[in-house]
């Protein structure tokens, strides 16, 4: 089960039902059981009943759905027999987390919480502003480059290995999240906004075999407001 930030040691655990792991639920994926008995993805942790939670990436699941283990371990957790399980439930896991994170990022953008441009996110990087740097998967490696390097100046971590995250998606699936034109890099100018990303981005990645921790910066904000360098945007 992956590493999860200090601040989600007050959360209530659950238990993987496959590697019988306890974890904070927000680093956990539940599973719901429809009036139909088909087994679903909650990723939202919002369907009513009982619930079954996976904390394992999808190589392990898809293993343990073709071995049997998963379909036996959700009928205890379900307390009963009658369940389906769909074949591709893995990519329809798959498919939420990635539509969770997504959707998230638009909801942040619609709050204000974020900046797109490569111009707008240097010059917050460099003021020390930026809280999470992404990169859309077809952003070029030059323009990456250069706003990592602006983070790293505004942390005062130069020489450190911070850099931004490559997502899984490319720039037209971003711009349609965020309702913008040709987004490229994004950069999260709100410490909880880049904590509520940085969550559903761990989620989405975790499951897909990509295991590296998305850790928002935690420097404290210098020179202008977050609402200043946010308007006109």
């Amino acid at each position: 089960m992956r590493p999860l930030p200090n601040d989600t040691a007050d959360e209530p655990e659950r238990r993987c039902v496959i590697s019988g792991e306890r974890g904070p639920a927000s680093g956990l994926v539940r599973l719901a059981l429809g009036p139909d008995g088909q087994v679903a993805a909650d990723v939202r942790a919002r369907a009513g009943g009982r619930g079954a939670w996976i904390g394992v990436d999808r190589t392990t699941f898809d293993a343990a759905l073709a071995k049997g283990k998963l379909k036996g371990a959700l009928s205890r957790a379900f307390k009963t027999g009658e369940i389906d399980v769909p074949e591709d439930l893995g990519a329809r896991i798959e498919t939420a987390l990635a539509r969770n994170a997504i959707d998230r990022l638009g909801l942040e953008a619609r709050s204000g919480a974020l900046l797109t441009g490569s111009e707008k996110i240097e010059q917050a990087a460099r003021s020390g502003k930026v809280r999470l740097l992404l990169h859309a998967s077809d952003a070029a490696a030059d323009g990456n480059r250069k706003l990592d390097q602006a983070w790293r100046v505004g942390s005062e971590r130069e020489g450190s290995d911070l850099a931004g995250t490559t997502l899984s998606v490319d720039r037209s699936v971003l711009a349609a999240a965020l309702g913008r034109e040709n987004v490229v890099h994004i950069a999260l100018i709100d410490k909880a906004a880049a904590a509520r990303v940085g969550m559903a981005l761990d989620r989405w990645h975790y499951f897909i075999g990509r295991q590296t921790a998305i850790t928002p910066c935690e420097i404290a904000s210098q020179g202008s407001s977050d609402v200043e360098l946010s308007e006109g945007l």
